[in-house]
């Protein structure tokens, strides 16, 4: 029942868009689901959330948590790649995506949360946080690596693996981080 709705939702999420579409993917009866931004070029590539450089820190992650990726639900708040073309290089590089890009998706992240109904949504970020809680003024700073009730789960806040690439002293809060995720999981058994 719950995969035939994602399926459904996914074939609606596809006319929305001129784009190339990466959908969310992954065990549809998931207690956990991690959300992040967008896609990269890598994702839009293979047609799959968290591959290439994103999916190597996906593999740490889970490695951490003990988890399989086929034990989780993986998706993003913007099913397509916002980018912007380089002028020296004539290139598409990777940009935020826009507050339009944000709204006209954001409701198929919600719908894929309420379909899978998961004990926990781990976000990578601000942009998912901020659309995952629904408070535009909340901010990873604040609130990384605390639990925060929502109606029915958790929302578990982390920095984006990405993050650390670019400033590396988040790399021990990231892992810490990890580490509480993994004690919290545990400690209300959302295995």
């Amino acid at each position: 029942m719950k995969k035939e709705k994602l399926e459904s939702l996914e074939i609606e999420c596809r006319q929305e868009s001129s784009e190339p579409i990466v959908f969310g993917e992954g065990n549809s009866e998931a207690k956990l689901v991690l959300v992040g931004e967008a896609p990269g070029a890598k994702e839009v590539e293979l047609g799959r959330p968290f591959v290439g450089q994103a999916g190597k820190n996906l593999d740490e992650f889970l490695e951490i948590l003990e988890l399989k990726r086929e034990d989780i639900y993986i998706t993003n708040v913007v099913k397509i790649r916002p980018y912007k073309i380089s002028e020296k290089t004539g290139r598409k590089s990777n940009r935020p995506p826009s507050k339009d890009e944000i709204a006209k998706f954001r409701r198929y992240m919600e719908e894929e949360i309420r379909t899978i109904q998961p004990k926990v949504v781990v976000t990578l970020g601000n942009v998912p946080l901020k659309s995952v809680s629904g408070d535009q003024k909340i901010t990873i700073g604040e609130v990384h690596g605390e639990a925060i009730e929502k109606e029915g789960y958790y929302i578990f806040p982390l920095y984006h693996p990405a993050s650390i690439i670019y400033r590396q002293e988040l790399k021990k809060t990231y892992i810490e981080d990890l580490r509480k995720l993994k004690d919290f999981i545990v400690k209300h058994q959302f295995k």
